[in-house]
């Protein structure tokens, strides 16, 4: 036990030493004004900097009027449609839509009736996982990061797959369709596995109801008892097509163009993505969220006054409370301004649910929030632009009153977004005919090179 003990330590020291070595390798941040390099490839306005074309979506949050640039009421626009009638129409015939927009996002028309119930056979058909694979995959080797466990999964499927390296487009769309149907089964196994191996949980592995649309097997395969209201399906739907894309140049789906260009395969790619998405600065604020908004309770102790919350969110921005980072997490938009319509149509949703689950007054505590946040953000910014809430500060309270456990809210977004990711590798095989490369300058000074025996 000693001598492993020593050898730890060891091994500890050497990282230390090296680390510290590394952590000399600091490029000086003016280098980059100098050199006019688009850091996180964005102009100093935010905009991104613009490195390819797609039809799958659009986002806006400003349009120029008489060539002034004017902010305007967020749009996401899926091939031509704006996302809010995809869900008043949903919502006006009493109907799931998830299924009807993957449709759109794939193949950039609105299938009629008997398209798309062709189209969600078809999907049901390719839900059932392949023979053996939860015991041999999910449940050997379970995880509780259950986007890692995705991930592998994903990967795990390509030997499973007879044509997996097969890129023509036919291939890539059996592909992707099958992933798409198998993400719900394959994120909800995964934390099952987890609870059963680290919590004590028991084992319940529920099959996906071939009737039903993805929003509902979701909480039929979640939830011990199958049990679910129309409305809690219905949001969670409503969830899963706001999430389902959001342009080409997010950084989950921007991966996913970059690693396509390569030529490999679909596996691979859809791993790549899950890899970005994993990421807290992309799939994982609405979790950010909730803790912060956990914390302000605590500190509140029921007490949810305006002045109180002011206070609060006031010693949040100075660093003072929460996590100290100066951020109000679910406020503010890399692009929107005025507003961000997914946390429009969310907070609708938000607060239907709210009433059926008795979580009024949480909803107001959110809206209160929302709305002190942005004049204090606007106030310590002493900026013009107009600061929002974004789709991250309503998703996390709608999964919580969906009981949906935080180990899956960020597989939630995945399971949404493959959606876009494979119109969009579809897009660039059909499209691009260049491996992606973009351009870093070195600024690593010149040295010569010093013999063993010389070195000090």
């Amino acid at each position: 036990m000693d001598k492993e003990r020593s050898l730890v330590n060891r091994y500890a020291k050497a990282i230390e030493d090296l680390t510290n070595i590394a952590d000399r390798n600091i490029i000086d941040p003016e280098l980059y004004t100098i050199n006019d390099v688009k850091r996180g490839l964005r102009d100093k306005d935010g905009k991104g900097v613009l490195c390819g074309l797609t039809e799958v979506s659009e986002v806006n949050a400003f349009r120029t009027i008489d060539g002034v640039k004017t902010p305007i009421e967020g749009e996401l626009i899926y091939r031509g449609i704006d996302v809010r009638k995809l869900v008043e129409n949903c919502v006006s015939e009493n109907r799931f839509g998830f299924e009807e927009c993957i449709y759109l996002l794939l193949f950039g028309v609105l299938p009629n009736q008997k398209d798309l119930r062709t189209f969600t056979n078809l999907l049901s058909d390719f839900r059932p996982l392949p023979k053996t694979f939860v015991r041999d995959v999910i449940m050997k080797s379970p995880s509780s990061d259950i986007m890692n466990m995705l991930a592998r999964c994903v990967l795990n499927l390509y030997s499973y797959d007879k044509n997996a390296d097969d890129t023509s487009h036919q291939n890539v769309l059996r592909q992707c369709l099958q992933l798409i149907a198998q993400f719900p089964q394959l994120a909800v196994y995964s934390y099952r596995a987890d609870q059963y191996h680290n919590a004590g949980s028991s084992l319940i592995i529920h099959q996906p109801v071939p009737e039903y649309s993805c929003a509902q097997n979701i909480l039929h395969m979640l939830r011990k008892n199958n049990r679910f209201s129309d409305l809690e399906a219905k949001t969670l739907d409503i969830c899963l097509i706001l999430h389902a894309e959001h342009g080409g140049g997010n950084n989950s789906t921007f991966t996913m163009h970059a690693v396509t260009s390569t030529g490999t395969d679909t596996y691979s790619a859809m791993a790549a993505s899950l890899g970005s998405l994993k990421g807290p600065k992309h799939g994982g604020a609405n979790i950010k969220v909730m803790a912060m908004m956990e914390n302000l309770k605590e500190n509140l102790h029921n007490n949810w006054s305006e002045s109180n919350v002011r206070d609060h969110l006031v010693k949040i921005l100075n660093k003072e409370a929460f996590d100290k980072t100066g951020l109000i997490y679910g406020m503010g938009h890399a692009v929107y301004s005025l507003s961000d319509p997914r946390a429009e149509i969310l907070k609708v949703f938000a607060g239907k649910l709210s009433i059926e689950k008795s979580m009024e007054r949480e909803f107001e505590l959110y809206n209160m929030v929302a709305n002190i946040a942005t004049e204090l953000i606007t106030e310590s910014r002493n900026t013009v632009k107009h600061v929002c809430p974004n789709v991250d500060f309503y998703s996390g309270f709608v999964y919580s009153m969906l009981n949906l456990p935080r180990a899956l809210y960020t597989p939630m977004f995945a399971i949404s977004r493959i959606a876009g990711w494979s119109a969009h590798r579809i897009e660039e095989l059909t499209n691009g005919n260049k491996i992606i490369r973009p351009a870093y300058m070195c600024v690593q000074p010149r040295s010569m090179y010093v013999p063993l025996a010389e070195r000090p």
